[in-house]
């Protein structure tokens, strides 16, 4: 069951105003999936555990109450950024995206689940990361593209001292070998790997979380079509 799943593997007890939220979030997602294709995950379990747990564990990586702000670039239909937002209602968010229906269905779930202090962000994302440097506590990333990639439209968005991270499968480690130059040319640092395993056999995950150690040069990030041409 997800709530006891929740309470025992990630040590979080979800009131019952969150579990409504939740339920309320399953239910519009699947609607409105029915005529704007959010995702290829359906059933109610599949969302529960594939979507919303795996969202909540970035608990096992970050202590999120010390967190002030977060930028979730290319969220989708709102993961991780708002699963998050539930459980940590302090979270100052940001959710960038470039396609006009998912931020217009965010906004609308946004006002079915009375949430507040998000700012959806209808943009590219390396434009967005031009004008806001060093600003976010945390950037997150998840199914987004490969770490080289993200890296360089996540990074410069990061305050020094602040954290990226990845949502990434089991299967990282030639993504994280191939963004050595990146990371440090972006002012960062690995900080740890952490492996998830989602219930149920559900999957396996893995966080990779960069820490910024510096500021990353003005340069970056390039123009998407540079970036795709030759990564860092």
């Amino acid at each position: 069951m997800f709530n006891k799943s929740v309470k025992e593997e990630l040590n979080i007890e979800l009131s019952d105003a969150q579990i409504d939220q939740f339920n309320k979030y399953y239910d519009f997602l699947i609607a409105y999936n029915r005529v704007t294709n959010l995702t290829r995950i359906t059933e109610k379990e599949d969302v529960f555990y594939k979507h919303f747990y795996d969202s909540m564990t970035l608990v096992k990586s970050i202590d999120l109450n010390s967190v002030q702000t977060l930028c979730d670039m290319g969220a989708g239909a709102g993961f991780p950024s708002i699963p998050l937002k539930i459980i940590f209602p302090h979270l100052k968010i940001t959710i960038i995206d470039s396609l006009g229906k998912r931020i217009t269905f965010l906004k609308q779930l946004l006002e079915l689940l009375s949430i507040d202090n998000v700012d959806l962000v209808y943009d590219r994302i390396e434009n967005h990361a031009q004008n806001h440097r060093e600003l976010y506590d945390v950037v997150t990333a998840r199914a987004l593209g490969k770490l080289p990639l993200i890296l360089e439209l996540g990074m410069p968005m990061i305050k020094t001292n602040g954290h990226f991270i990845a949502y990434k499968t089991s299967n990282y480690e030639d993504e994280l070998f191939q963004s050595t130059d990146a990371i440090k040319l972006l002012g960062g640092k690995l900080k740890s790997i952490t492996p998830i395993k989602l219930p149920d056999q559900y999957g396996d995950r893995t966080h990779i979380i960069i820490s910024k150690i510096k500021k990353s040069p003005s340069i970056y990030p390039r123009s998407f079509s540079a970036i795709k041409k030759k990564s860092l």
